[in-house]
C-alpha cells in the first residue's frame, strides 16, 4: 500500500486509551504523535484521583533498578530518561545517591556487584555532592547519568501536551464505546486480566527547611532500604515499601516509623520534619514482575508496570503504539486485498 494511502488510513482510525495514570498518558500521547485520532478516558472526576502514578517516587533510575531487578527494566527504563526531558521540562538530571550506614557498609558493595555505571565516593565526594550530608557516611556509590521528576507536575503537563495536540480527555467515563481500545487501568484490568496483583506501596511527604539534596538519595538496610526524592521548596518525598498485599487501607504504623526512622538515620534534621502527606496505592504486577502489551478480545492493555511507572511508560507506550498501527496495516491490507479480488 503507498505510504499516503497507508498514513490516511491509521488517521482515519479511532483510538480511545483508558486511563489517565503514566501509561496512558504516555501511550496517548505516542498513539497520537504517530498521526492516529485519540481520545482518553477516565474513570475518576480528575486527574490523579485513584491512580497509583500520583503517589510514585518519580525516579527514572534503571541502574539503581537494576541492582533488585531484571535486566528488562534496564533495557526498557534507560531510554526513558531521554523521552522524559525532551517530554517534561521538569524532568532533573542530577544522579542518585546510594548509600549505607557504617554497620551496613557492606550492602554497598552488594548493591555495586548488581548493577553498573555508577562511580565510587567518598566521604569528601559525598560532601562535595551533598554538602548537608557531610560527614555522615564513608562511602557512597554515585550514579550520575540517573534523573528524577515531581509525579505531580509531569502528569498535569503530560495532560496538557495532548490537550495541545487536541486529544481530548474526558473524566468520569468507565467505559469506552467503539474505537480501538488501549486499556491502561491497571489493577483494574484485572477483570481481563487475572494474573495482575497488587503490591501496596506506602509514602510519606514531609517538609524540611533544615536540609537540602540535590538528587534522590537511598539509604540501603537490610531489611527496608529507604529512598527520598527531593520535591523542592523543602519537601521530600520518602517510601521503601513493598507489601505483598492487596489490602487498600491506611497506612500502617509500624511501616511509617520504619521510612521516619531510616529518614532520620540519613539526616537528623528529618526528625524534626512536618508531615505533610501519608499515602498507600496497590502497583499492579505480574507474576515475573516485569511489564506486557497483550491483546485480548481485541483491546490492547498495558500494564505489570510495578513500581517503576514513571521508568518503563515510555517503553511500553512506544510498543502499544507500534502493536497497534501495525494492527491497523494488517487489516488495512486484508481489505485492500479483498477488494482487489472482488
Amino acid at each position: 500500500m503507498p505510504a499516503k494511502e497507508q498514513e490516511f488510513r491509521l488517521s482515519r482510525s479511532r483510538i480511545i486509551v483508558v486511563g489517565t495514570g503514566v501509561a496512558g498518558l504516555a501511550c496517548a500521547l505516542e498513539l497520537s504523535e504517530r498521526g492516529l485520532d485519540v481520545e482518553v478516558v477516565e474513570r475518576s472526576p480528575r486527574l490523579g484521583e485513584g491512580s497509583c502514578s500520583w503517589m510514585a517516587g518519580g525516579m527514572l533510575a534503571p541502574w539503581c533498578e537494576r541492582a533488585s531487578t531484571d535486566a528488562t527494566v534496564l533495557k526498557l527504563g534507560e531510554p526513558s530518561i531521554a523521552w522524559w526531558l525532551r517530554t517534561f521540562a521538569g524532568t532533573v538530571r542530577t544522579g542518585s545517591l546510594v548509600v549505607a550506614p557504617a554497620r551496613d557498609v557492606a550492602e554497598l558493595s552488594r548493591f555495586a556487584a548488581r548493577t553498573e555505571r555508577f562511580d565510587w565516593l567518598d566521604a569528601d565526594g559525598i560532601a562535595r555532592l551533598e554538602p548537608d550530608l557531610a560527614g555522615r557516611f564513608r562511602r557512597a556509590l554515585f550514579f550520575a547519568d540517573e534523573a528524577h521528576l515531581d509525579p505531580r507536575r509531569a502528569l498535569p503537563t503530560l495532560a496538557d501536551l495532548l490537550k495541545s495536540r487536541g486529544v481530548p480527555i474526558h473524566f468520569g467515563v468507565d467505559v469506552p464505546r467503539g474505537g480501538i481500545v488501549v486499556d491502561c487501568r491497571g489493577l483494574a484490568a484485572r477483570d481481563v486480566l487475572p494474573d495482575l496483583r497488587g503490591v501496596r506501596g506506602e509514602m510519606v511527604v514531609v517538609r524540611s527547611r533544615d536540609i537540602s539534596l540535590s538528587r534522590p538519595v537511598r539509604l540501603l538496610h537490610p531489611r527496608i532500604p529507604l529512598y527520598i526524592v527531593p520535591r523542592g521548596e523543602g519537601v521530600f518525598m520518602i517510601g521503601a515499601t513493598m507489601i505483598e498485599s492487596e489490602v487498600r487501607g491506611g497506612a500502617s504504623v509500624r511501616s511509617i516509623v520504619e521510612l521516619l526512622n531510616a529518614a532520620y538515620t540519613l539526616h537528623p534534621a528529618f526528625g524534626e520534619a512536618e508531615i505533610l502527606e501519608i499515602g498507600v496505592d496497590l502497583r499492579p504486577a505480574f507474576p515475573d514482575n516485569l511489564p506486557a502489551v497483550r491483546r485480548v478480545a481485541g483491546a490492547f492493555y498495558v500494564n505489570g508496570l510495578f513500581r517503576h511507572g514513571f521508568l518503563l511508560a515510555p517503553a511500553m507506550a512506544k510498543r502499544a503504539a507500534e502493536a497497534v498501527c501495525a494492527s491497523l496495516m494488517e487489516t488495512s491490507d486484508a481489505d485492500l486485498r479483498q477488494r482487489r479480488s472482488a
